[in-house]
């Protein structure tokens, strides 16, 4: 150290190039004297000093990192094929960690992602995996949290970003839900049919009881058809008539 501090004088000012760094306000620097880490953390921002042929620094970047799991194939719960792929935003809290205790904190980070995704998704129907996205996200961002902690590393958030099914599952999928649109629909038209008969037959109850009734009910009908202009108008004959001629 006698002997750095000596070539820092003799070489003055011309060894404040080489003894006096900066680092960005994102960054910080991790500074190894003769292989150990210096006492008081990581420096920075601004500027710092260290000492030539002694020290050795390393910048971490403090901001948050966006990484891509690549395409994972999965075999679910319910022995379904699916590839599902995601991305995990993550940060440096503490950068001393993340140099001393990981080789590749970001490379790491996804390793540890791509593994955790499947061992998640592993443990899940394909019908959780399409509705609870949200609910896997959150245990895969507490499973990370946990397992990068001592690198100093937070996962920030995590997003399942795709679920791809086989184009064979695809197509039976769409043919049960399109099965079941049309059986819905004729429950419903049937329902229909029942309340229309119920509403007819109240009213024929009600016309039955008064013949008058059914009398206004025929000239209605005639305006109706008279207004549309027909040419031909059909007269309804009372049944009544028939029966008469039907006893001789």
């Amino acid at each position: 150290m006698g002997l750095s501090y000596f070539i820092v004088v003799i070489f003055f000012p011309f060894s404040l190039a080489m003894c006096i760094k900066i680092v960005q306000e994102y960054e910080r620097a991790v500074i190894f004297r003769l292989g150990r880490v210096l006492p008081g953390g990581a420096k920075g921002p601004g500027m710092f000093f260290i000492l030539p042929c002694l020290d050795d620094f390393k910048k971490v970047d403090l901001r948050t990192v966006a990484n891509d799991v690549p395409p994972q194939e999965i075999l679910t719960k319910d022995s379904v094929t699916v590839a599902v792929d995601a991305v995990i935003y993550s940060s440096i809290y503490d950068p001393t960690m993340s140099v001393i205790n990981v080789e590749n904190a970001d490379a790491s980070t996804r390793l540890l992602a791509a593994t955790t995704l499947r061992n998640v998704l592993g443990t899940k129907n394909m019908s959780e995996i399409l509705s609870d996205r949200d609910s896997i996200a959150h245990q895969m961002k507490a499973l990370l949290d946990q397992a990068t902690d001592p690198w100093g590393i937070r996962v920030e958030r995590v997003e399942i970003k795709d679920v791809r099914l086989p184009m064979q599952l695809q197509r039976a999928m769409a043919a049960e839900a399109e099965a079941s649109r049309e059986a819905r629909a004729k429950v419903i038209a049937a329902e229909g049919e029942q309340h229309a008969s119920l509403a007819l037959k109240e009213a024929a109850d009600i016309m039955a009881s008064s013949p008058a009734a059914i009398q206004l009910r025929y000239l209605q009908t005639l305006s109706t058809i008279a207004s549309e202009k027909n040419s031909t108008i059909i007269f309804p004959l009372p049944i009544d008539m028939l029966a008469a001629f039907g006893k001789k």
